[in-house]
């Protein structure tokens, strides 16, 4: 894995072309030119650059606008909006971040969508996403990462579009993986007027948890080493044991909720080899798989992680591979940087119990978001369509069932419950890693069928997902999946293509 670039990718789940979301872009006559953008006056934001850009490939000519926004005196967040001249269908696309973010993601896949498009570093620079040294000392970027920058975002690329188009966005919508599946769900909760439609991808929304879980692996290896060249025997014994439970042996677990690993069975009776596991090793994998528990009430922290795909690039580096490994790596840079601001602290030192309140103390109000009071988003009429992959080894896919749990039960001993799935609905992707990749079904097009249920009123009742041959579509089609609403599963026929999702049907579990 590029460890340069550790950004969700803006993957082939998203962004398509007008004419597949059945939508018709418009001529609309520009009311100001795009380098009279630069003389916009906006409240504590300066715009530093509009220029235009000529078309290239299957990116339309756009109008490329930066700005600078200032809402306390140690911010500057960037912020980047590109307006597409004459393809624009009308509508506004905000994009969300990844890691600890420090650069504007791309816009041109927007841009080529139709969509004016806008995005921002969240207040520092950052060229992999990996650093919180930033943080250190300055509270008010910390703010600005984890909420400011977003609202500030939204306000001036609404205002730069009614300027550049003399008329608002008809439609506004919010998609975001990882990190910026975290912002998806603060302004679900923060911001509910701003959208009609928001894409939730693998959320960080538990953040003060999940970091603390990143801490918690990352002592576990460190007291029992489990081999990197013993990943793949570790997911060959997992598939050896999960792989048909959904009636398919593809190399995926397609049903994850009705199997569960036992590495006891990998246990060396004999010399240690690459194809066992030590007793303390299983013991260890046993933690990672069920999670850090408060040690006061034996309560889950952070759930843990499926290994069906432990051996798979885009899944060992998260806890198994590298020096350190991705979530070793970020987990420290929270702690020293946010949340003890010690460039010395040790993370072997990490209290389950006064370390994690702490930083529930001082870092959740900012940085979590997992309010489950959605309704400020219902009432507007507003729909969320949240993707998780089953064989994510960074942000663990049973956060997003504990949070679409939370918002189902919401508000406790409602006389009348709200009926969460004409909102809200949570697709949990077999075989996918984080944001995408893995061996399972992992392209499929979440804003698409958001667009579609927003404007059309056609709520999605699957997600069809494609596993291209090695991931890339030149290579052609290797099998398609539907994509179930939660808790529902794909179930084979058993009589058409095992490969084709039209031989497969959306159930609940037995």
């Amino acid at each position: 894995m590029d460890r340069k670039n550790l950004r969700p990718r803006q993957m082939r789940l998203a962004l398509v072309p007008l004419a597949v979301l059945g939508t018709c872009a418009a001529d609309y006559a520009s009311a100001a030119s795009c380098e009279s953008l630069q003389g916009l006056g906006l409240p504590h934001t300066k715009i530093t650059q509009a220029v235009a850009v000529a078309a290239s490939g299957a990116v339309p000519s756009y109008c490329s606008v930066t700005a600078h926004s200032h809402p306390s005196a140690d911010s500057d967040i960037v912020i980047g909006v590109a307006l597409p001249d004459a393809a624009w269908n009308g509508k506004y696309l905000q994009l969300g971040n990844g890691g600890y973010a420090g650069t504007v993601p791309d816009l041109t896949g927007g841009v080529v969508g139709g969509y004016a498009t806008a995005g921002t570093d969240d207040g520092h620079q950052d060229d992999n996403g990996l650093d919180a040294s930033w943080a250190l000392g300055h509270p008010e970027k910390i703010v600005d990462f984890g909420y400011r920058a977003l609202k500030e975002t939204t306000d001036t690329a609404k205002a730069v579009i009614a300027a550049f188009y003399a008329q608002d966005p008809a439609r506004s919508y919010f998609q975001g993986c990882s990190d910026g599946g975290r912002e998806a769900l603060q302004e679900a909760q923060r911001y509910p007027k701003d959208w009609d439609g928001i894409v939730v991808g693998a959320p960080a929304n538990y953040w003060t948890h999940l970091f603390s879980g990143f801490v918690y692996n990352q002592q576990e290896l460190t007291k029992h080493p489990i081999p990197p060249a013993k990943l793949p025997a570790i997911q060959a014994e997992a598939l050896r044991q999960c792989d048909a439970v959904d009636g398919v042996v593809d190399g995926v677990n397609g049903n994850p909720m009705r199997c569960k690993f036992a590495p006891e069975k990998m246990r060396c009776l004999g010399a240690e080899t690459d194809q066992c596991l030590t007793v303390p090793q299983i013991k260890t994998l046993r933690h990672i798989m069920a999670g850090p528990r408060d040690p006061r009430d034996d309560s889950t922290i952070f759930p843990g992680y499926q290994l069906n795909a432990v051996a798979d690039p885009t899944v060992s580096p998260w806890i198994f591979t590298g020096d350190p490994t991705l979530q070793a790596a970020f987990g420290d840079q929270f702690y020293i940087n946010m949340v003890f601001e010690d460039p010395n602290w040790d993370y072997m030192t990490l209290n389950r119990t006064t370390d994690v309140d702490y930083a529930d103390e001082t870092m959740a109000g900012i940085l979590n978001s997992t309010n489950p009071d959605l309704s400020a988003l219902n009432q507007r009429g507003a729909k969320v369509i949240h993707f998780h992959g089953w064989e994510d080894n960074a942000i663990s896919p049973k956060n997003s069932v504990n949070y679409f749990n939370s918002v189902v039960a919401y508000p406790r001993g409602a006389r009348k419950p709200v009926r969460t799935d004409s909102f809200y609905r949570l697709f949990l992707a077999p075989g996918m890693s984080h944001c995408g990749g893995g061996p399972g079904a992992n392209s499929f097009d979440a804003l698409g069928a958001l667009v579609k249920w927003v404007e059309q009123g056609v709520a999605p009742d699957s997600l069809l997902a494609t596993k291209y041959v090695n991931d890339d579509p030149a290579q052609g089609v290797a099998f398609t999946r539907p994509l179930c609403p939660y808790p529902k599963v794909a179930v084979w026929d058993g009589k058409g293509s095992n490969t084709d999702a039209a031989s497969y049907a959306c159930r609940l579990n037995d």
